[in-house]
């Protein structure tokens, strides 16, 4: 049974599952204050109760002249309430389940898309990951680490499979000795990398409007801007010469905002600013090709991690270590392609899909 604060029920409502046409939830509701929600897989009805419920036994003969059919429950200790008639309307107010960013309503739509989430992940259905955390960050809450996370890697899978798109037909295109074969791979380029734009877009807007106000602890603040450097630094991959110096400076004001914070707050062995390391390094490397800077910023964050690395506790000790593994490697291979040893592609700390030989993702932030 639900209701609003004071006891008054006035309209009767079921939730209906769609597809087998079951109750899944029912009671009575207040005309004021509506605290229940359906299910997204349901429909709701609802009706002026035709006689009052079973559990409560109207007393209508303390007041006479009231019309039948409309109860006030006033609960009390007992499982059952007690009821007293009272008028019904002329014009029922309009009836509606309160919306999810209510507290009951969405505390369970919540963890109904976090659970969706999970599932997601599992199965590698990344698209309905990311829709799912997308709805959740849409929420009034502050992301839980785990959430965070979950929505970190729903869509860096989305936009990683996208990435890696591009790349192997970007290759395609330049490789294509016929001008008909160039054509479509240039068309096919240009419909990735539109896919690739709203993605991004769409993980900027989230950051802008809901996760960078409201990130307070250091180490949330510095993960949501590195966040939005990455997406800024995937934009830049794909822009157009007009737009890219102007996201270029996007990625590189949030990379460097994230630096700083964690330069104050955080340990240089605490992974997120091991990770931030990392992935500004590579902005400096692929992006604006400045490889000085870049060998010079993952140096730095190596030897100031390897100098405190008896400091490392055991949970953040893994994570640490493997990305301090990454920007060794890529200052190897940097040094290597300076002086002209080898040819390759730096590492990010994030999931990739399966590289292509002639051109390998970058190792980032998983």
């Amino acid at each position: 049974m639900v209701g609003d604060s004071n006891g008054m029920y006035l309209y009767r409502f079921t939730c209906i599952q769609k597809k087998t046409g079951f109750s899944e939830e029912s009671g009575f509701a207040s005309k004021g204050n509506v605290y229940a929600h359906c299910s997204p897989s349901s429909k709701l009805n609802y009706s002026i109760p035709p006689s009052p419920p079973p559990y409560c036994s109207p007393l209508s003969a303390l007041v006479p002249a009231l019309p039948q059919h409309s109860l006030l429950c006033l609960p009390n200790p007992s499982p059952v309430p007690s009821c007293f008639v009272l008028p019904v309307p002329p014009h029922p107010p309009s009836f509606s389940v309160l919306p999810s960013s209510a507290h009951t309503g969405a505390m369970a739509d919540k963890e109904e898309q976090i659970q969706k989430a999970r599932l997601a992940e599992q199965a590698e259905r990344y698209d309905d990951m990311a829709a799912a955390m997308k709805a959740v960050t849409e929420g009034e809450e502050v992301l839980s680490n785990e959430e965070r996370n979950l929505l970190s890697v729903a869509y860096k899978n989305v936009v990683g499979a996208r990435r890696s798109s591009w790349r192997v037909v970007s290759s395609m295109q330049l490789k294509s000795e016929d001008s008909g074969k160039t054509a479509l791979a240039k068309a096919y380029k240009e419909k990735i990398e539109s896919e690739l734009r709203d993605i991004c877009n769409e993980v900027l807007e989230l950051l802008d409007k809901h996760l960078i106000p409201k990130a307070e602890p250091a180490d949330s603040k510095v993960f949501y801007l590195k966040m939005k450097g990455d997406y800024f630094r995937y934009l830049a991959e794909v822009a157009s010469d007009n737009d890219k110096q102007e996201i270029i400076n996007n990625s590189q004001k949030a990379y460097q905002d994230a630096l700083e914070i964690s330069a104050k707050e955080m340990p240089p062995t605490h992974p997120i600013r091991l990770g931030l390391a990392l992935n500004f390094s590579v902005f400096y490397y692929e992006i604006v090709n400045s490889p000085e800077k870049a060998c010079h910023l993952a140096k730095t964050a190596f030897d100031e991690a390897i100098s405190m690395l008896d400091t490392l506790n055991h949970e953040s000790y893994k994570d640490s270590t493997l990305i301090m593994q990454l920007l060794r490697d890529n200052l190897t291979l940097w040094m290597s392609d300076a002086q002209g040893e080898g040819e390759g592609e730096e590492t990010e700390q994030e999931p990739e899909p399966e590289p292509q030989p002639e051109q390998e993702p970058a190792a980032e932030e998983k």
